[in-house]
């Protein structure tokens, strides 16, 4: 047993210095390999490969993914009116370039991000400064983040980063200036119903004015139209009565004499003075309507 430990130790030795020299790429990563310090090649590809043993040859990882900075804090940023807004955005960002980005910041993502947002404040200041919150808030939002990723993009080449997006995520007012935008806001949106509210009023009036016109003539032309047709009985009532006045004088007045009789005994204490003598009684008198003789 003694015998063979120093096989087992020369072994084990021997599969340690092995796993030395392998090494693995993830699909996810970028592998720098290093000679003495200096960086000899870079390798993107996924897969098995072989290295001299330490401290000969080395290897360090980069992660090749698409990755994100969020800003923690909305940034706060003066228009052209000298009205601040805060501002949160996000930025999406690759390694171009490992070699660069590795001598750039020896590998620290967390300094290239430090490094990133700076350029993103100053880009963002650059892009809204000489911007009014309307611009900023609707109207140029896209051409700002257009501007912000080329002026970054730019930037970030020589650092061997890419820019691949930049989005402005959410854009209010600073709570200094926001009651006042509000109260302003309220005030625009009050006079703009009071506005609508005279215009219905007017409106009302107009129909109302309108509806009383049409009623109005509709009334009158009724109104004439009811008198025609009355006009028209009056007539034909009156083509009757002659008619049958010319068929049947005696009758005719006889029935003429009774309609005066109820008319004027309507009721039990009506009283009329009138001459027994006088036509108006003479079918009382005498069933052939003669008058009496005057004495």
């Amino acid at each position: 047993m003694q015998r063979l430990m120093p096989y087992l130790v020369g072994l084990l030795i021997i599969l340690a210095v092995l796993s030395s020299c392998i090494f693995v790429v993830r699909e996810r990563d970028y592998a720098l390999q290093f000679t003495l310090g200096e960086v000899r090649k870079v390798i993107s590809e996924p897969g098995l490969y072989f290295k001299a043993p330490p401290p000969f040859q080395n290897v360090v990882t980069l992660d090749k993914r698409i990755l994100t900075i969020e800003s923690t804090d909305a940034e706060r940023i003066q228009t052209s009116e000298k009205k601040n807004l805060l501002i949160d955005s996000y930025v999406k960002w690759r390694i171009a370039d490992p070699r660069l980005f590795y001598v750039t910041f020896g590998g620290n993502e967390r300094a290239a991000q430090e490094r990133l947002q700076a350029q993103i404040r100053d880009a963002l200041n650059a892009s809204v400064n000489v911007r009014t919150v309307k611009d900023v808030v609707s109207t140029e939002r896209d051409k700002i983040m257009s501007e912000i990723l080329a002026n970054v993009a730019k930037r970030a080449e020589p650092l061997g980063v890419q820019i691949v997006d930049v989005r402005l995520r959410r854009i209010e007012f600073a709570p200094e200036i926001s009651e006042s935008v509000y109260r302003r806001m309220e005030a625009e949106r009050t006079r703009v119903a009071n506005e609508l509210r005279s215009i219905g009023a007017a409106e009302s009036e107009r129909i109302r004015a309108e509806a009383d016109r049409q009623r109005e003539v509709i009334v009158a032309e009724a109104y004439a139209k009811a008198q025609g047709v009355m006009g028209q009985g009056d007539a034909q009532a009156s083509a009757i009565y002659s008619e049958a006045y010319g068929k049947n004088p005696e009758f005719y007045q006889y029935y003429k004499s009774l309609e005066g009789y109820r008319s004027a005994f309507s009721k039990p204490s009506d009283v009329l003075l009138v001459d027994p003598s006088s036509e108006f009684f003479q079918f009382l008198k005498h069933p052939q309507g003669q008058a009496a003789p005057a004495k």
